[in-house]
């Protein structure tokens, strides 16, 4: 059985490679989901060492995914995110340079405004700077008909669970037939705008987006600055995805007046597509539901020993618990949304 004791052990010896055999000190940051993080103090500096944990349910490499799109933003002068130093591809680890500051605890105008810029910047490269390779980013939506299977898939992958009642009663008796009422409505409101539902969207009109971005991947300064961190899973999208997924992501949220300004801002960036409302708007109960099945994830075994690997903490029995419950909240705030 490996020991947590053992894991830092072994990672230890990783850093000390990268570092270049200086003597370091290796504290852990957070508490990671689908990798381990570590602040390295040596005496040539202070670096990040990041080790992305694999599980049978995720082959992708987030190794090459994200210090692909790290280089490139980084060879156009993006200064709000690390710097990679160093990659050991056999043991999945990346040293990167270490982001001073603190995930915010209350967001402002001022973050709103910030991580738009990130994107306006993100927006313009992809139009004039080639990312080679780029992948289309993790669980990427370019259709009405993908988020419907991706949502199916998720909620299938959830219902054949054993020995989960409490699971179980919540997927049929509150999730299903509010789910099903809002394919029907993205269907309604794509058809009045004369769009497809089963149609994918032009690669002219898709963005590169850090995919699962949020608050809670941002580090503020002494200043007020933002640094974004963690870009696993970055690639090509729609960017009606991102919007939402923003607006949605439970790790830290907006309060109303933020989300208004956020979703203003974001129309007027990818405005120039002109169904880009038409699709957000259509989308955006169905992104809130997929977000609530995400919540479940900890019911996967597998996934929870992957959380386990990557530093989570707790007893599976009450995280379950917390999870439903939230699963739970997030449902009822997506019945409020206007059919």
């Amino acid at each position: 059985m490996i020991t947590a004791e053992g894991i830092a052990h072994v990672d230890a010896d990783i850093a000390k490679r990268l570092v270049g055999g200086l003597r370091l000190r290796l504290s852990p940051v957070g508490r990671g989901r689908n990798s381990r993080v570590y602040r390295v103090d040596t005496s040539g500096g202070v670096f990040a060492l990041k080790r992305y944990v694999s599980s049978e349910n995720d082959r992708r490499n987030r190794l090459d995914v994200e210090t692909s799109a790290l280089r490139w933003m980084a060879c156009h002068g993006l200064d709000v995110v690390p710097r990679v130093l160093a990659v050991e591809v056999e043991t999945g680890s990346v040293l990167l340079s270490w982001v001073g500051g603190s995930r915010p605890n209350e967001l402002g105008p001022a973050d709103v405004d910030q991580a738009i810029e990130f994107f306006r910047v993100l927006e313009r490269l992809r139009r004039t700077a080639s990312l080679r390779g780029a992948r289309l980013a993790s669980e990427a939506c370019l259709s009405g008909m993908e988020l419907e299977r991706q949502i199916r898939k998720r909620l299938s992958d959830l219902a054949v669970l054993d020995d989960e009642p409490a699971l179980r009663v919540f997927l049929r008796a509150e999730f299903i037939g509010a789910f099903e009422t809002f394919v029907d409505r993205a269907r309604r409101v794509l058809f009045s705008s004369k769009l497809s539902f089963e149609d994918e969207l032009r690669p002219e009109n898709q963005s590169l987006v850090p995919s699962d971005f949020g608050f809670h991947n941002a580090l503020r300064d002494d200043l007020g600055r933002l640094s974004f961190v963690d870009f696993e899973y970055f690639g090509w999208d729609d960017p009606a995805k991102l919007t939402s997924d923003t607006l949605l992501h439970p790790g830290i949220p907006m309060n109303c007046k933020l989300r208004s300004r956020f979703q203003s801002a974001a129309q007027e960036l990818y405005g120039d597509d002109p169904n880009f409302s038409a699709r957000f708007h259509a989308f955006y109960p169905l992104f809130a539901m997929r977000w609530v099945l995400i919540l479940l994830n900890e019911f996967h075994p597998e996934r929870w020993k992957s959380r386990l690997l990557a530093g989570g903490r707790g007893r599976w029995v009450d995280v379950k618990r917390r999870q439903l419950s939230a699963a739970r909240a997030m449902l009822e705030d997506c019945k409020g949304i206007s059919a």
